[in-house]
C-alpha cells in the first residue's frame, strides 16, 4: 500500500487553498522550493500528476481524489485529537459547505446562526449551483452541500430538506405593460425576463409548464448574479423572474409585486448531502439544517422525488 504522509498532503491543501506554492509556503512558514518537493514527493508516490503548475493552480483528476482523501483525513484527525485531549486541536473545526444562493438568502444563515455555541465550528461557505456542488463533493472542497440532486456523490449520504417555492412575480406596471391579452405562455416567451447567469433554466421551465411547445423565456435576458439583487431587478420593474416565495411575500402585500400565473409555482426539491463520516460538528450540524430547512421550506412528497426540477443557483442546488 502507498503511504501519503501527513505533512506532504496538509502541504498539498495550503496550495489548493492559496492557489499558489509561494502563498502556501507563507501560510505554511516554509520556503516555496520545500513546498514544490512535498507535491512532487506526493506525485511520485502515487505516479501521478496532481496539479497544474497555473495560477492559480488547478487540480487534476488523480489530484482530486488525494484532496478529498486528505480533507477527509484531517477532519478525522481533529476529532480524534479532541478525544485524547491534545491541546493544539482545541481550535474551532473548520466546515467547508456548498449552497445555493437562494437558500442563502432565505432560511440558511437562520440555520446556521442555531448551531450549538458549545460547538466550536469554522463555517466556509461556497456559493454555487448544482452542478458545481456535486463537482466540489466529488474533489473533497466542501463536506457537505445544499443540492437539487437526490442522487449521492460517491462517499456521501443523502437526505430530502423540503421544497423550495418560487413564484413567477413582476410589478403591475411590467405585467401591463408586457403581458396583454394574449396566452400567457407566449408573453412571458416575449417578454423581458431576469436570470441568475446562463445557467439558471428555471425561467424557461415553468414557462414550458404552462405549455411544452413554447420556446422558454424571451431572448431579452438580464443578468443579475445574487440572491438579493435578483428580486431587487424585478421590483424595480426590469423584467419578470421566479422569485422565491419568502422574497416575494413582502412585496406581494405591499402592492410592489404580483403574480403573473395566480395559483402556480415551481416547488424545487432539495436535499443534503454530507461525507460519510463520524465527525460531531459536522452530525450537530446536519441536525440543525434539517430542523430549521423544515421551517422554512414545503414538506417534500416521496412521490414527486421522481420529477425533480433543477435548482436555481445552487448547491441547489
Amino acid at each position: 500500500m502507498i503511504e501519503l504522509p501527513s505533512d506532504h498532503m496538509r502541504t498539498l491543501l495550503a496550495v489548493v487553498a492559496e492557489g499558489t506554492f509561494d502563498a502556501a509556503a507563507a501560510v505554511l512558514h516554509v520556503t516555496p522550493s520545500a513546498v514544490s518537493q512535498r507535491v512532487k514527493a506526493l506525485e511520485q508516490r502515487t505516479g501521478r500528476v496532481l496539479l497544474m503548475r497555473t495560477k492559480p493552480v488547478r487540480l487534476t483528476e488523480s489530484g482530486r481524489v488525494v484532496v478529498r482523501y486528505a480533507r477527509q483525513l484531517a477532519a478525522l484527525e481533529r476529532e480524534a485529537h479532541l478525544e485524547l485531549g491534545i491541546a493544539d486541536a482545541s481550535g474551532p473545526a473548520r466546515l467547508p459547505i456548498a449552497v445555493n444562493a437562494d437558500s442563502l438568502a432565505t432560511w440558511f444563515l437562520t440555520a446556521l446562526t442555531r448551531v450549538p455555541q458549545d460547538v466550536p465550528v469554522c463555517f466556509e461557505l461556497y456559493r454555487e449551483d448544482e452542478t458545481h456542488t456535486a463537482a466540489l463533493l466529488r474533489e473533497g472542497q466542501v463536506m457537505a452541500a445544499v443540492t437539487s440532486s437526490a442522487e449521492p456523490v460517491a462517499g456521501c449520504v443523502v437526505r430530502p430538506l423540503g421544497l423550495a417555492r418560487y413564484l413567477p412575480v413582476a410589478t403591475p406596471r411590467f405585467a401591463e405593460r408586457h403581458l396583454g391579452t394574449a396566452p400567457l405562455e407566449r408573453s412571458l416567451s416575449e417578454a423581458p425576463v431576469i436570470v441568475f447567469d446562463r445557467r439558471d433554466e428555471l425561467q424557461d421551465r415553468f414557462v414550458r409548464s404552462l405549455s411544452p411547445s413554447a420556446p422558454g423565456a424571451g431572448r431579452m435576458r438580464h443578468h443579475v448574479p445574487t440572491s438579493e439583487g435578483f428580486c431587487d431587478a424585478v421590483a424595480a420593474g426590469l423584467g419578470w423572474g421566479l422569485v422565491p416565495e419568502a422574497q416575494a411575500d413582502p412585496l406581494l402585500r405591499s402592492g410592489a409585486l404580483v403574480e403573473l400565473a395566480p395559483g402556480r409555482r415551481l416547488d424545487v426539491p432539495l436535499y443534503w448531502q454530507h461525507w460519510k463520516l463520524d465527525v460531531p460538528a459536522l452530525a450537530v450540524v446536519t441536525g440543525v439544517i434539517a430542523a430549521t430547512a423544515a421551517e422554512f421550506l414545503y414538506a417534500q412528497e416521496p412521490a414527486r422525488k421522481s420529477a425533480q426540477e433543477p435548482a436555481r443557483k445552487s448547491a441547489q442546488e
